[in-house]
């Protein structure tokens, strides 16, 4: 075989791949695609049968709609404050747990584990009423601690953290004790700089986890103002009559805040994502 029949069959195999990969892309792409040309049609347009791609003339009354229907303001402030303070939470409690339990030596260590990965294997529906019922104890409901309150530890981000941690020698530990650190030295200024790339796609699922929580939202706030973006827009989906484009355009509305988080971190994004093996 030649060397230009081998190319040939590779640029041939090299058609394939691409098209495939451009027709998943397409697949992915196209509901979004949808979504924001619905957001501009009518009420009839939406609903008509078979459907229509291509509204007939871009309404941008439906967005006005949306924008009087529900306090995007208030709903953008506290989805933002909700993936901040859970990301904060998460970084600082589960690189604690993390390194405890891959690089200390304690009582119970291994049953304490075993309860957090009995936490991740368990569905979060189970803790929905012992969780409420904590906040109402409280008096903590409607409000910015209730939205953070699943939140406050992350037995994902310490098993995930763990098993970072796990992957660093151990004689950086005996070498920091030689030196005279402490353990929290030893973690501060030794272990965790080693764990950016751990923090940032930690940081980001939890971003992401954080972004599309829409069950807990509707439970513990009652009222439009106290609830965050994805909670907000299930109020417009009002029993057997729903207006579509204006669903539509509040939903893109609310993609906006993500959508530009990807674009400024897009970098950390595909490193999470490669450095987890996860699809987001």
């Amino acid at each position: 075989m030649t060397k230009s029949s081998i190319a040939y069959k590779l640029r041939k195999n090299h058609v394939f791949i691409y098209f495939f990969l451009i027709l998943g892309s397409f697949i992915m792409i196209f509901p979004f695609i949808w979504m924001i040309l619905t957001s501009f049609k009518t009420i009839s347009e939406s609903m008509m049968v078979p459907p229509t791609f291509m509204p007939e003339s871009f309404l941008f009354n439906n967005y006005k709609d949306v924008l009087q229907l529900l306090p995007f303001k208030n709903l953008y402030i506290n989805t933002g404050l909700l993936i901040l303070f859970r990301i904060i939470l998460a970084v600082a409690f589960s690189s604690t747990a993390a390194f405890a339990f891959a690089k200390l030596n304690f009582p119970l260590k291994k049953v304490l584990f075993t309860i957090v990965l009995a936490q991740m294997m368990i569905p979060a529906q189970i803790f929905i009423i012992p969780q409420y019922r904590i906040l109402a104890k409280m008096n903590m409901l409607n409000s910015l601690f209730a939205l953070l309150f699943p939140g406050l530890v992350s037995a994902f981000g310490t098993f995930f953290l763990r098993q970072f941690y796990m992957g660093l020698p151990d004689e950086l530990v005996e070498a920091s004790n030689l030196d005279g650190c402490n353990v929290w030295q030893t973690f501060i200024m030794i272990l965790f700089p080693l764990t950016k790339t751990a923090v940032i796609a930690l940081a980001i699922f939890t971003a992401i986890f954080a972004y599309s929580d829409m069950m807990w939202p509707l439970i513990v706030n009652m009222e439009i103002e106290k609830m965050t973006l994805s909670a907000g827009l299930s109020t417009l989906n009002a029993g057997f009559s729903t207006n579509f484009p204006v669903l539509m355009a509040g939903a893109t509305l609310a993609m906006l805040p993500m959508l530009a988080l990807y674009l400024v971190f897009q970098k950390q994004f595909i490193e999470g994502i490669a450095l987890t093996g996860t699809k987001a």
